[in-house]
């Protein structure tokens, strides 16, 4: 691929064509593969997902043009509407402490020894295991009255508590299990942002007499306004759509107890491998997506992109 972008350069140099726009040639073709990759195997389905919510398909073959009425029996459709609660609650729990307790690990361990190169693999270590295998161990753990978690609980005197049999538990436990998956992964990029951070602000603040909350609060609070920006719509989206909300919430409670962990994918995948309703799955997944693009939108303008303020 070097060699050909290469060749294209040396083409264009002798058309002609100045430094400037040989640059802008050579980008655009490193960027070419990853571009087709994305329209191909994200940017049709996502089209194709628009158009088929306004049919009502089978899986065999049968197309039947039905227009909004998909989107008609999704306002109709109390699931639906329980499942988009469930989906607002999830994210709106999750995404917050993902951020706190990604950057509290990042300045936890953001000094460079052999002990906190020790302490970020152990909390990156989750990340790196099936999501599956973290599902269903975490499942064996909160069984009721035999498992370690229900044992412990127990040992605490709070006995009869069923962590994932309760509706107003099960929620609040895939979430606890989410964030331990997560906040390794996010700490690392947290500290990507904090090693960005020039020293000598640090050092200037503290000869000014700055403590240690003022030099978070005025200087690495700020500095990390572009990594803040991508950990939040990153886990904005990961909460919404990610794979953790579907493959944790399925191997653990599949939707349970009486719906209380249904998140809008999971309802999604129910109706379309589960009842057929390809047409209806569609026309939500398309709402979903929408919804997506709007609440990034709100975020991009609400932190203006991450972007330093310049006085």
């Amino acid at each position: 691929m070097t060699d050909q972008v290469a060749e294209m350069g040396y083409a264009a140099e002798r058309r002609g064509l100045s430094t400037k726009h040989r640059e802008w040639l050579a980008g655009y073709l490193f960027v070419l593969p990853d571009a087709l990759g994305l329209f191909v195997f994200l940017g049709v389905p996502m089209v194709l997902s628009l158009v088929i919510g306004f049919f009502e398909v089978d899986g065999f073959g049968s197309y039947r043009f039905v227009g909004l009425a998909n989107y008609a029996r999704m306002m109709k459709d109390p699931l639906f509407w329980s499942s988009a609660k469930v989906t607002a609650l999830y994210a709106i729990m999750l995404v917050p402490l993902l951020y706190v307790f990604g950057l509290g690990l990042a300045l936890l361990v953001q000094k460079t020894n052999r002990f906190n190169a020790v302490m970020r693999s152990m909390f990156f270590a989750p990340h790196i295991v099936s999501l599956v295998v973290v599902a269903l161990v975490w499942q064996l753990m909160a069984v009721d009255k035999i498992g370690v978690l229900s044992r412990a609980l127990s040992a605490l005197g709070l006995t009869g508590v069923s962590l994932l049999g309760n509706p107003s538990f099960a929620l609040v436990a895939v979430v606890a299990v989410s964030l331990w998956f997560l906040m390794g992964y996010y700490m690392l990029i947290f500290l990507g942002g904090l090693q960005d951070i020039p020293a000598q602000y640090y050092e200037a603040a503290e000869i000014d007499g700055a403590g240690p909350l003022q030099r978070f609060w005025h200087i690495t609070l700020p500095l990390l306004k572009p990594t803040s920006f991508f950990v939040l719509m990153v886990s904005m989206v990961a909460a919404v759509a990610g794979a953790q909300a579907f493959d944790i919430i399925y191997v653990m409670t599949k939707g349970g107890p009486a719906n209380a962990t249904s998140v809008l994918i999971l309802y999604i995948y129910q109706q379309a491998f589960g009842f057929g309703a390809f047409g209806y799955a569609a026309a939500m997944a398309s709402i979903l997506v929408i919804t997506l693009m709007l609440l990034t939108a709100v975020l991009f303008l609400l932190t203006r992109g991450g972007r330093f303020e310049h006085e």
